[in-house]
């Protein structure tokens, strides 16, 4: 078999009223669902950030409370990239990674900065805003995600220009979203939005089998065979990524469900 990279599971955020007594179990304190909640994912999309500041205290009290090999990605805020000119946004971006999100210290994942489904694709603007995204701060490496929402984008030169950058399209999959299937960075940043009330899991056998098997091609350099064709060619050699895959949106209490039928798949 071809070597693989790691696969990261897990879902959006983890405070979430309708879990309680059905993924949290009863008696369970909230100060404690974190914690819970790190003990059945590999990893957890923090959806606070997208909408406001969070105190470097914050960052350092979730480190504390997830075991090793623990991974959190984080929402860029909103108000970077829910502007007209996205060139002018790195003062708004320098704000964010001063607001002590290196806390999370070796647990910092990926950032994935979501733009409205009314942002179009505007060729300079974007190449400018990918310039503006740091590579390192505080010493760590930082990477980079970009969930693009409106059909405009799905392009060659988006997937070129994010490919020169090394920035991850965030591949949006069962959703009304634009799907796009080349990869562009060191890793793989996927959402997926289709679960259902009437699954018990979320989703269907034959969907989990599906997510789980793409993850693995993914994890191994692929691009998936039911994700082509990709709008670039891939890179020439198939490369291991690493892959991050949350179960968001869709029938959001049965999310955690879903995440965990695919971490037993894998």
């Amino acid at each position: 078999m071809s070597p693989s990279a790691p696969i990261r599971i897990g879902v959006g955020g983890w405070t979430f009223e309708p879990w309680r007594g059905v993924f949290y179990p009863d008696g369970l304190t909230q100060k404690r669902e974190l914690e819970y909640a790190a003990s059945k994912f590999t990893a957890i999309e923090i959806n606070g950030t997208y909408y406001g500041s969070q105190k470097p205290e914050s960052f350092a009290k979730w480190h504390a409370e997830t075991p090793e090999g623990f991974v959190f990605t984080l929402k860029g805020p909103r108000f970077t990239t829910n502007r007209r000119v996205l060139a002018e946004a790195g003062a708004s971006i320098e704000r964010f990674f001063t607001s002590g999100v290196t806390e999370l210290k070796e647990k910092l994942g990926p950032v994935n900065w979501q733009f409205m489904a009314t942002k179009k694709f505007d060729p300079d603007d974007f190449a400018a805003f990918l310039k503006l995204l740091p590579k390192r701060v505080d010493g760590r490496d930082i990477r980079h995600a970009v969930e693009v929402r409106h059909e405009s984008f799905k392009s060659p030169d988006v997937v070129a220009l994010a490919r020169e950058h090394g920035v991850a399209i965030v591949h949006a999959g069962d959703s009304d979203f634009p799907a796009i299937a080349d990869v562009t960075a060191p890793f793989v940043y996927a959402r997926i939005m289709g679960t259902r009330e009437d699954e018990a899991l979320g989703y269907g056998e034959k969907a989990l089998d599906f997510w789980a098997a793409t993850a693995r091609a993914w994890a191994r350099g692929e691009t998936p065979e039911a994700l082509k064709p990709a709008l670039l060619a891939p890179p020439a050699k198939a490369t291991p990524r690493e892959v991050f895959l949350f179960v968001i949106s869709g029938f959001k209490p049965r999310n955690p469900a879903a995440a965990q039928a695919l971490i037993a798949r894998l």
